[in-house]
């Protein structure tokens, strides 16, 4: 089993910036290909984020590319959403997944869910 608690998220203004974190705990976290989705009201859970294991290699949603940053530290167990020039469609509960050995950016591919972290941006 895999423990995810995400933190960070709050409230923002247009064009502001947030950085969200996932700490993760319960095995070796350098294994696992690490997530990051979003879910507005009324709406299905979307991918925004991955990266490799490695960290070596990261795959971004059209609507965020350029924006957000997605990266991490193994030797904390952590990754981090770093998310600039945010925008009122923005504006979701952000969830961290993790998937071990492949590369994955469909949530129904992840075996390990956080509890999600509200990101609100007022416009």
């Amino acid at each position: 089993q895999v423990q995810l608690v995400e933190s960070g998220g709050g409230l923002v203004q247009a064009g502001g910036s947030l950085r969200l974190s996932c700490a993760a705990s319960g095995r070796t976290f350098s294994v696992y290909t690490m997530g990051w989705f979003r879910q507005a009201p009324g709406k299905e859970r979307e991918f925004v984020a991955a990266i490799k294991w490695s960290g070596s290699t990261s795959n971004y949603a059209d609507s965020v590319k350029g924006r957000f940053t997605i990266s991490r530290d193994n030797a904390k167990s952590t990754v981090y959403l770093q998310m600039n020039s945010l925008k009122p469609e923005d504006t979701a509960v952000y969830y961290c997944a993790a998937v071990r050995l492949r590369v994955a950016m469909n949530a129904y591919e992840y075996d390990y869910w956080g509890q999600g972290t509200q990101v609100t941006v007022s416009s």
